[in-house]
């Protein structure tokens, strides 16, 4: 005689999953909402830094130095006596401004190689796409230090060698949605219409291969931030003058152990902007597969 196994009852069980369902859904708009109001606060910082701290970042004091966190303010001071929170502020600027910067180099002029390869396909293409292969073959990073030691280290080096190190990542994904969209009959219609090339590419091609790249450029951002400051930790970043979050991680180095919140205070910032960016991307993505 067989024995049956009990079943949970179905609206038991659906409304379980439900709730997980929910859940998830919750936590992943808490963090989302979490990243925006991160991202708030960076460009704050970066637009106002006077409304969130009142010190000079170029202030030194050698009677308070090495403070640590309460004793030296929220955040302790550095082997200078500057404010670690101020220095922070004030390096946001200098984040925010290279990484924008950089993604629109990227950006533009990826856009364009990768509308022009893909349009127009034949040679032109075959050359462009070999190109970007030996581009990519490079990491991004590495290539920027290679720029950015061959110009010099200044802030706008530090923009142009990041900005270079992504034109090929835009480029190749333009290509290829490039490639999708202009055997769309759309397109031919618009050739049989005797619409001029720049009409259709401006017209109908971009608009209709632009959601990637948005997503992308979304992306970049946060990359970039991480570049530069990468570049700038190795020595390579904005004059000493400048409030830098990399220079900032490199200048704690030597004090890991006696004052660790000099470095650990900025890679946090760095850590938790570059994460809200990524969420934020993801979020952009999502809107437009839905949408």
């Amino acid at each position: 005689m067989a024995i049956s196994t009990p079943t949970a009852p179905v609206g038991v069980s659906a409304a379980g999953q439900g709730h997980k369902r929910i859940g998830k859904i919750s936590v992943n708009k808490i963090f989302l909402v979490l990243s925006y109001a991160w991202i708030v606060l960076v460009v704050l910082a970066a637009l106002v830094p006077g409304l969130l701290t009142r010190g000079n970042p170029l202030d030194l004091d050698p009677d308070n130095v090495l403070l640590a966190p309460g004793v030296g303010g929220l955040l302790g001071t550095d082997q200078y006596g500057r404010s670690v929170l101020t220095l922070l502020i004030y390096g946001a600027r200098t984040a925010i401004i290279i990484g924008l910067a950089a993604t629109a180099i990227g950006l533009v002029i990826g856009t364009v190689i990768g509308l022009a390869a893909g349009y127009v396909g034949g040679v032109v293409d075959m050359v462009i796409g070999r190109v970007l292969d030996i581009l990519m073959s490079f990491p991004g990073v590495l290539m920027a230090l290679i720029i950015t030691a061959a110009l010099g280290a200044t802030t706008g080096n530090l923009i142009l060698a990041v900005g270079i190190a992504a034109i090929p990542q835009f480029a190749r994904v333009m290509r290829g949605q490039t490639i999708a969209v202009r055997s769309k009959l759309y397109i031919e219609a618009a050739r049989a219409s005797g619409f001029s090339n720049r009409r259709i590419i401006f017209g109908h091609v971009l608009p209709n291969a632009v959601a990637p790249i948005v997503v992308l450029a979304t992306v970049t951002v946060g990359v970039s931030i991480v570049a530069a400051a990468s570049l700038s930790f190795l020595g390579l970043g904005p004059r000493s003058d400048i409030p830098d979050w990399g220079q900032l991680l490199a200048m704690g180095q030597p004090y890991l152990s006696a004052a660790w919140w000099i470095s650990t205070f900025s890679g946090v910032a760095l850590t938790i902007t570059v994460i809200a960016v990524s969420l934020i991307g993801d979020s952009v993505s999502d809107a437009m597969e839905k949408g």
